[in-house]
Formats: C-alpha cells, sequence, structure tokens
C-alpha cells in the first residue's frame, strides 16, 4: 500500500468508513429493489440536486445546525445516487469520483502537500487558477464558472476567476470610480430617455461594477443580497402582522401607515 501523503491524525476511524459503507449499500439497494429510485437518471433527478443545495445554504444562513446535518446528508445522496447510477451504467464508481477528486485537492494545494511557500491568502487563490489553467482540462478560466448560477453570484464568481490571473483593478479606489461612472452613465440613460434595453444594459454595467467593488471590499454580495432579502421579508411580515391585528391587510391602508409599521420592526431588529 503506497504511503499516505496527509497527516495520519486525520485518518478516519473504523466505525466511520463503516457508516459511509452502509450508506452506500442502502443506495444500490434502493436502486435495485425501489420502483422509484430504479428508474431515475441523472437527468431525472438533477433539478433535486439544485433544490438540495439551496436547502443546505438556507439552513446555514439560519444557523440551523440539526437542520444542516440533515441538508447535507440529502446532498451526499444525490453525490452517491449520481455515482451508483454511473457505476450502473459502466461509467465511473463513486471510487473512482473521490480518488480524483483528492488528487485534484492535493494537487491544486503545493502548499500543504509540497514545497510551495504561499504567504497569505490572495497567492493561494492566484496559484489555484494558475494550476487549473495548466491542468489543461478547460480552454478558459471562466469555463470553470457553471452558466446556471444565478447572475449575481456567477459575476461575483467570474470577478474571482480572472482577478486570479491578473485581470483585475490594482486598488479598490479604482473598483469605485467604475461604480461611480457607471452610475453617471446609467442617469444619463434615464434622463435622455433611452430606450428600455439601453437602460437594461446600462444598469447591468452597474450592476456589475458594484459586485466587482464588493469582491474586492471583501464583500461577497451574494450573501449580502441575500442577508438584506431576509430582512425585508422579516420587516414586510411585521407589517402583515400588526395589520391582522386590525383585521386589515396591505392593500386596505395607505403607505404612510406601512411605514409606520416598518419603521416599528427596524427598531426591533436594532435590540436583536
Amino acid at each position: 500500500m503506497p504511503e499516505k501523503i496527509f497527516d495520519s491524525r486525520f485518518t478516519e476511524p473504523t466505525d466511520r468508513l463503516e457508516a459511509y459503507a452502509d450508506f452506500v449499500a442502502v443506495v444500490k439497494q434502493l436502486r435495485r429493489d425501489c420502483p422509484w429510485d430504479r428508474e431515475q437518471t441523472h437527468d431525472s433527478v438533477k433539478h433535486l440536486l439544485i433544490e438540495e443545495a439551496y436547502e443546505t445554504v438556507e439552513a446555514i444562513d439560519a444557523q440551523a445546525w440539526d437542520e444542516l446535518k440533515r441538508e447535507l446528508g440529502d446532498l451526499l445522496l444525490h453525490v452517491v445516487f449520481h455515482s451508483v447510477i454511473a457505476e450502473q451504467d459502466g461509467r465511473f464508481t463513486l471510487k473512482d469520483v473521490i480518488e480524483a477528486e483528492t488528487d485534484k485537492l492535493v494537487h491544486r494545494h503545493p502548499h500543504v502537500f509540497g514545497d510551495v511557500i504561499v504567504e497569505g491568502v490572495e497567492e493561494v487563490l492566484t496559484n489555484w487558477e494558475q494550476i487549473k489553467l495548466k491542468e489543461g482540462r478547460k480552454k478558459s478560466v471562466l469555463a470553470g464558472v457553471p452558466a446556471q448560477l444565478p447572475a449575481l453570484l456567477w459575476a461575483f464568481r467570474a470577478q474571482e476567476k480572472v482577478a486570479g490571473v491578473g485581470f483585475d483593478f490594482p486598488e479598490r479606489e479604482g473598483a469605485w470610480a467604475k461604480v461611480e461612472e457607471e452610475i453617471r452613465e446609467y442617469r444619463e440613460q434615464i434622463t435622455d430617455g433611452a430606450p428600455e434595453e439601453a437602460r437594461e444594459a446600462e444598469f447591468g454595467d452597474l450592476l456589475f461594477a458594484l459586485v466587482n467593488y464588493a469582491r474586492l471590499a471583501g464583500v461577497n454580495p451574494e450573501n449580502a443580497l441575500r442577508r438584506t432579502n431576509a430582512k425585508f421579508k422579516r420587516r414586510f411580515h411585521h407589517i402583515e402582522r400588526r395589520l391582522a391585528e386590525q383585521g386589515h391587510t396591505p392593500a386596505d391602508v395607505d403607505l404612510a401607515e406601512m411605514d409606520k409599521y416598518w419603521d416599528e420592526a427596524k427598531l426591533l431588529d436594532e435590540r436583536l
């Protein structure tokens, strides 16, 4: 048996290895004995994989750790399920998946498993992107950013990727100047009565510039917007609850009445 490259202290105990093996065996038996599981394909369940990923993120946002445990289990089920389907089709096995990912992690971390010296996170990220390009599996830096990502997250990840190969503002002040430039251009489009398509294009440029500045300022814009969305939802639900106490809905009152309860919700947030 070849010598392990990792610290032996991180070797998984036998009971955990047995749990992994039992889990895979259960999935394989489901594929044989359950009519629903048996007829599924990669395509038929791929949307469920996306759904489980979002539910996992939701559990993290809520810091619901028991729920996170369950959602991670659901994600693991999909990894194993797809691997078992592939094995039955003669394409690859779960072992192949794990070994390929292990090799990739080792190869892309020469500062941990090799003799490369890095001084911080930025060098790690730069090395990561350069190693990926040298691997030759993708012909473009942007090929590693899934087209299916939400637009805001795609912009953030794409900017991270190109920054890793040196295409970036030297200082974040330059990125902020770009934001101000895009604001001016967008306002000009509005003032000049530009057609909808042109206004949409300029607004897209403004959003892209804001995402880029956020990245350089150390803010993940997807996380930031998710947090703001959750705050808005919480405060508007407060408005609905307070109006319901009086037998009303938002459609029954004017903006001033809703604003009163919005401010009340803000005060409650500040006390948390």
